[in-house]
């Protein structure tokens, strides 16, 4: 049975620019589109305009085969079948392709509705399942990754205690002794107590509370940048692709330099090893809307991603990349990616990657604020 509405069609648009309506669909974390009888887009919600890749203005009037397609024309049969015949349907696991050529796997329920002008409509509500793919696997690397926390909290203890009685033994060792080439000793047992404790705290990652202040997202990338390119070898480009829309960022100065610093110096490290191509690592920043982290729904995410074109993560690696002591390089020490994980989990975010050879990104994901954040049901 076709819904009836108590607005004309042309007035809907404007009932959803109320406030209260208009609040209520910008947090939905479905996407809901409508469109009329030609399948033009008449109106679609943030987490729609995250669906299709493109804002409002650039969508509204404009029909929605020119945003997404699925690949043997089903969904697009749908919506027809039920404007004609005012009954709804629900098609499940779509693999919708996006304008830009991306693929995304969806549910969509197709509801039939008959405007008092006796125009029909169809509301389309979407729902990623690709999504929720992601926010289980984002919920497990979060849970590993206060899993690994802990169990290196509890080991940095164990060994720092023993530690700091090997260090004032020495201490006192060498106050007793007379013969300068003896002492020697003492300094080196000293020496590597004091290297073992600095990185056993390395290994955990810092156990403070971030110091947030207001700060551009930009300036931080190109301090990066700058350092990167003062220890990087001739021969390796480094580009920018910076959204200048993406307004300040409450974060703390300091841990986001080096949460991003070893990222981009492992994407270095990558580029080097790797005869077949010149290297080029590509620093790129963009707003997500709707957009979850873990369990959690953000109104608005900001994306820094690093992406090089070096030799890539081996499949084994993949799983444990977040892993303390786990490294790809035989020079790497395994303690970058895990620091940097726990440095974005203090400012509730975290670090995805995807890696093949000749193209490896990781995309660091912080949230812009919290308002207006909510758990998923899933």
């Amino acid at each position: 049975m076709t819904k009836t509405l108590t607005n004309t069609f042309g007035e809907i648009p404007a009932l959803m620019h109320a406030t209260e309506h208009k609040r209520i669909l910008d947090n939905l974390a479905m996407a809901v589109f409508l469109v009329d009888e030609n399948l033009c887009v008449k109106y679609l919600n943030p987490a729609a305009e995250e669906v299709v890749g493109t804002g409002r203005r650039h969508a509204v009037d404009k029909p929605i085969t020119d945003f997404i397609q699925d690949a043997e024309g089903k969904l697009i049969k749908n919506i027809q079948t039920c404007m004609q015949t005012g009954h709804p349907m629900t098609q499940r696991e779509v693999e919708m392709k996006r304008f830009n050529n991306s693929v995304l796997t969806i549910d969509c329920a197709i509801t039939p509705m008959l405007a008092k002008d006796e125009q029909t409509i169809c509301m389309l509500e979407v729902t990623q399942v690709d999504r929720m793919v992601r926010i289980s696997r984002e919920e497990h690397l979060l849970s590993e990754t206060q899993a690994t926390q802990n169990m290196l909290r509890g080991l940095a203890h164990e060994i720092k205690n023993p530690l700091g009685g090997l260090r004032g033994a020495a201490q006192l060792l060498a106050g007793e002794l007379n013969d300068g080439n003896l002492t020697e000793y003492t300094d080196v047992i000293i020496n590597e107590a004091d290297r073992l404790r600095k990185l056993v705290d390395r290994m955990f990652g810092p156990n403070i509370t971030p110091v947030k202040k207001p700060l551009n997202v930009h300036n931080v990338l190109e301090h990066i940048r700058h350092l990167a390119l003062a220890e990087t070898p001739t021969g390796v480009k480094f580009n920018v692709d910076y959204d200048p829309s993406i307004p300040e960022i409450h974060a703390d100065r300091d841990l986001l330099v080096q949460a991003i610093l070893n990222i981009v110096r492992n994407a270095v490290r990558a580029v080097i090893t790797n005869d077949a191509a010149p290297g080029e690592v590509t620093l790129k920043t963009r707003v997500l809307r709707q957009y979850t982290i873990g369990d959690v729904m953000h109104r608005l995410v900001i994306e820094v991603s690093v992406t090089d074109n070096g030799i890539g993560i081996k499949e084994e690696l993949k799983p444990q990349i977040f892993f303390p002591m786990v490294s790809g390089s035989e020079s790497g020490s395994g303690l970058g990616l895990p620091i940097s994980q726990n440095l974005v989990n203090l400012h509730d975010g975290l670090i995805e990657f995807d890696s093949t050879v000749g193209h490896t990104e990781f995309r660091v994901l912080l949230p812009l604020n919290s308002e207006s954040n909510f758990k998923v049901n899933k």
